[in-house]
């Protein structure tokens, strides 16, 4: 870890010029203190690093410093700025690797690109958190530590153990065979086998996890995309499904579609609109779904829908009967 920590240090100075200790510690996510040990040891190493006093201070590499991080040319260098620059590696708990070899990239540009290379946190945005409505893509927080022993045990082939909580229940140790690491959305999921079953497992909802030394039952080679493409279809087709009949106004009728798990049958009304007969996970998709066509779509079965939704409609009626 620290031998990390002065390869930034050193990256930082070459690619910024002179900074304060405090500047370098916050950057680093150290105490100053520790910034201050670090340039101890780069100096005793040979690196030409001096200190300079006063107000506009700080530490600082001599003119002509040249680091030994090669064999990247510009365009491979801005394809790793560009895929480093996802989320996907705050949801592995790479964050701070992913800060650093960032730092490597651009450092191991010719002189000529480096301006171009930094240039495209500016010029190129990747996943914001918001999109054109304002809709905020809330992260899953899920500690380091935990996403990290679940990555060495998937990347070492090892058996691990966690405690899992699945939806509205109570956490319990399971003991399976990791595949793989997926993210979606800025949810993690892990990609597992539990007494040969598959399985998939919600990051978020892993309150612990520990790499065991035996190793994983699982095959030496996987294609991850389409495992997920198979959980995803097992997904869909699992659970407390639900069918509904429903007449829609046919301009609205993608919207429908989009959200069904399947549409089972469809036809023509003599007034022009259609009737489909479609499928939803369970009954709080279904509910959802109708409601977000509000009256384009009506629900004609089942009856406990058409009751859900008038209750829904009743109650924001009134809701906005009194005055403020």
């Amino acid at each position: 870890m620290r031998a990390n920590r002065l390869v930034s240090l050193v990256l930082l100075l070459r690619q910024r010029g002179r900074l304060s200790a405090t500047t370098l510690a916050r950057e680093l996510d150290v105490s100053t203190r520790t910034v201050l040990r670090d340039m101890e040891a780069l100096s005793a190493a040979g690196v030409p690093v001096y200190a300079e006093r006063g107000r506009y201070g700080g530490f600082a590499l001599l003119p002509g410093f040249q680091t030994q991080l090669t064999g990247l040319n510009h365009d491979e260098a801005l394809a790793l700025l560009v895929a480093g620059s996802r989320r996907g590696a705050q949801v592995f708990g790479l964050g701070s690797a992913l800060a650093s070899a960032m730092l490597k990239v651009v450092d191991a540009l010719p002189e000529s690109h480096r301006d171009t290379a930094a240039g495209v946190a500016e010029r190129l945005l990747i996943d914001p958190e918001t999109d054109l409505l304002s809709r905020r893509s809330v992260a899953e927080e899920v500690p380091d530590t935990i996403v990290a022993e679940v990555r060495r045990a998937v990347l070492a082939g090892h058996k691990l153990r966690i405690r899992y909580a699945a939806a509205g229940q109570t956490p319990k140790w399971r003991t399976v065979d990791p595949i793989g690491l997926v993210t979606v959305r800025d949810q993690g999921y892990l990609l597992a086998t539990r007494s040969g079953a598959d399985r998939t497992y919600r990051l978020s909802r892993v309150s612990a996890a520990e790499e065991l030394p035996e190793p994983a039952q699982r095959a030496d080679r996987v294609d991850l995309d389409r495992a997920w493409q198979e959980r995803s279809v097992q997904f869909r087709t699992g659970g407390d499904q639900v069918t509904v009949v429903v007449r829609v106004d046919p301009a609205r009728r993608e919207d429908l579609v989009g959200t069904a798990l399947a549409v089972r049958a469809e036809e023509v009304d003599a007034d022009g609109r259609l009737r489909l007969e479609v499928t939803f996970q369970d009954e709080r998709h279904a509910e959802w779904a109708l409601w977000q066509l509000a009256t384009n779509a009506e629900a004609l079965a089942p009856q406990w829908l058409r009751t859900s939704l008038r209750n829904r409609a009743a109650a924001i009626a009134t809701c906005y009967e009194a005055s403020p």
